[in-house]
This record gives C-alpha cells, sequence and structure tokens, in this order.
C-alpha cells in the first residue's frame, strides 16, 4: 500500500478487512460499481429538502470524477447522472466550468467541483465505498426554461433554491434550504 493520493483507495482496491460488515446497500453499491462501472445513489425528497442523486465507482472504473445532481426528480436524475457516466465511460473528459449540451430536455447542463467540505453531508456512502476523500466530485447543475443557472440573478428565487452551489465552501453559501443541517 501506498499514501499516493491519487491511487484509488476504494474496497475494490483494497482490503480493509471489514467487508463481512456490508450492509444490503453496500453490497449493492459494489455489485453495480463491478458489473457496469458505477453506481448512481438516489436520495428522495423529503421534509427536510429536495432529492439528489450521485455516482460511485466513475473515480474508481475510468478514472473520471463522481457527479452529483440535486432537485429535480431522482430517476429523472438517475437518467442523466448515467447518460454523462456513459460519455466518460466512452473516453469524453468532464472537466469543471464545461457546460454538455441535451442533458435536460435539450438544455445544457455545466460541471461545477465540489468543495470537499461538502462532502460528508452530502456523499456518506462515497466516502464509505473510497473510504477517504479526496475523490473528485462534479456537481451537475440544470438551468432553468430560461436557460439560466441557478447562481445567476436572473434565474427565479425557486430555481436558485432547488439546487445547492456547492463549488463555494459551506461558509460562504447563501442561507437557505441547503444550510440548515450545517
Amino acid at each position: 500500500m501506498t499514501d499516493d493520493p491519487f491511487q484509488c483507495r476504494c474496497v475494490l482496491c483494497h482490503d480493509y478487512g471489514d467487508q463481512d460488515e456490508a450492509d444490503g446497500v453496500d453490497l449493492t453499491i459494489i455489485e453495480n460499481v463491478q458489473q457496469h462501472g458505477w453506481h448512481v445513489v438516489m436520495v428522495p425528497e423529503d421534509e427536510i429538502g429536495p432529492g439528489f442523486a450521485y455516482t460511485i465507482g466513475l473515480s474508481h472504473t475510468h478514472g473520471a470524477p463522481e457527479l452529483a445532481m440535486f432537485g429535480l426528480d431522482i430517476h429523472a436524475m438517475h437518467r442523466m447522472l448515467n447518460g454523462l457516466g456513459e460519455k466518460s465511460a466512452s473516453g469524453a473528459v468532464l472537466a469543471d466550468s464545461q457546460k454538455h449540451p441535451d442533458v435536460v430536455a435539450g438544455h445544457p447542463v455545466a460541471l461545477r467541483q465540489v468543495n470537499l467540505r461538502w462532502y460528508r453531508i452530502f456523499f456518506g456512502r462515497a466516502i464509505g465505498f473510497y473510504r477517504r476523500p479526496p475523490f473528485p466530485v462534479l456537481q451537475v447543475a440544470w438551468p432553468d426554461m430560461e436557460g439560466r443557472f441557478h447562481w445567476e440573478e436572473q434565474a427565479e428565487e425557486m430555481h436558485r433554491e432547488s439546487q445547492p452551489q456547492l463549488w463555494l465552501p459551506p461558509g460562504e453559501h447563501p442561507v437557505g434550504i441547503w444550510t440548515t443541517e450545517l
């Protein structure tokens, strides 16, 4: 074992001696990563806030960033994340500040690098799989019907609140539904 920060530290690459303690969700994640290259965790909307979804395994399988989406139907986000995952698996490089067309109803999505301080709040299953950050995560931001992103002043308030701005450190994030658990 090495302490190379770029070496994959996931449960598939290293035996941590605790695989017999894995729960059903962990085993499903491992199986999907082995069979399909990644898994999509879906967290449904609840009384606390909007739903979200994120990938686990793209970094292990393809050396690509994991992807996260917020504020849409979890099944729609699952399909969109799989579509972007397939682009990555086909060799497309997904990176901060890129836009990708035709992911959401003919509109581009924007990719933004997630600040590490959000990982424990949103990506617990990914931390369990990789065992520790850093593993790269890109937020997949979707526009409103007018093509405006939620960080743009012209975007309606409802759209601005539908997604967090995870590229900002938690202390700099606008106060709202995404910061109530901090």
